[in-house]
């Protein structure tokens, strides 16, 4: 009763000190995400103080847009140690990839090992614009080829909100859903917002992660959250202990 003026959270609370994250853009000059070493030391910095224990960092591996390979990846990442170690910075972080689901990505997980979040644990996207035609076949070869899809951000997708099937159709395919945090402090918009709050109370998403790239990413995590479902989110949070490396 009256939970309604309950005043909701700051997010950076429910982390708790302990949060293992599992996507970002941390490592510099290799996509969209930290430009440079300076902005990579930054956003490392503020991530302890957001009480992220430790975190995966996931560069964009996207043939026609950021054409990385898992070898440069490796080697930027321990560019990227050397340097936070010399500026004192203490958490520890390792690399994986955020794949993106194309014709090209197909053809790539016949022949190459994937950057893996753990184990076979892969992160995968697909357009903002509309999905693939042959999603549910990649989808299976993903899973022949002995790794499981965890998608990014799902929330993100607006077609699929107003075909809400969509999602439990990707789900019985194999697929789990990791929830954006910025969503929930409403940083993407009222919209993905309410999807986020849905996804979450109907018990969808397995994991979650802040997919930083910049400073703007870093206020919106400080902010308070702008959903009802504050126990979903803690489990969803809670469940990326999974992840917690040595």
């Amino acid at each position: 009763m009256f939970s309604f003026l309950k005043s909701k959270p700051f997010l950076k609370d429910l982390l708790a000190g302990s949060y293992v994250d599992i996507h970002s853009h941390l490592l510099p000059g290799i996509d969209d995400g930290a430009r440079t070493i300076k902005k990579t030391i930054k956003l490392a910095k503020a991530f302890e103080e957001l009480g992220i224990s430790q975190f995966v960092t996931t560069p964009h591996i996207s043939h026609y847009v950021w054409n990385n390979s898992e070898e440069n990846i490796v080697r930027r990442l321990q560019e990227t140690q050397v340097l936070l170690q010399e500026e004192n910075s203490t958490i520890p972080f390792k690399a994986a990839a955020e794949y993106f689901i194309d014709d090209w990505f197909q053809n790539h997980i016949k022949t190459e090992k994937l950057l893996t979040l753990k184990d076979n644990y892969i992160l995968v996207e697909i357009s903002y614009l509309s999905a693939p035609l042959n999603l549910y076949k990649i989808i299976f070869e993903i899973q022949l080829a002995g790794y499981i899809p965890v998608l990014a951000h799902p929330e993100r997708y607006l077609y699929y909100h107003k075909n809400f099937v969509e999602y439990e159709k990707l789900k019985k395919a194999g697929c789990l859903f990791q929830l954006n945090l910025l969503a929930v402090t409403g940083y993407y918009g009222s919209e993905i917002t309410k999807t986020a709050a849905l996804l979450l109370k109907k018990g969808m998403y397995d994991f979650s992660g802040t997919d930083v790239h910049h400073g703007r990413h870093i206020e919106s995590l400080n902010q308070k959250i702008k959903i009802d479902a504050a126990e979903n989110l803690k489990e969803v949070i809670q469940n990326n202990q999974f992840f917690k490396f040595s």
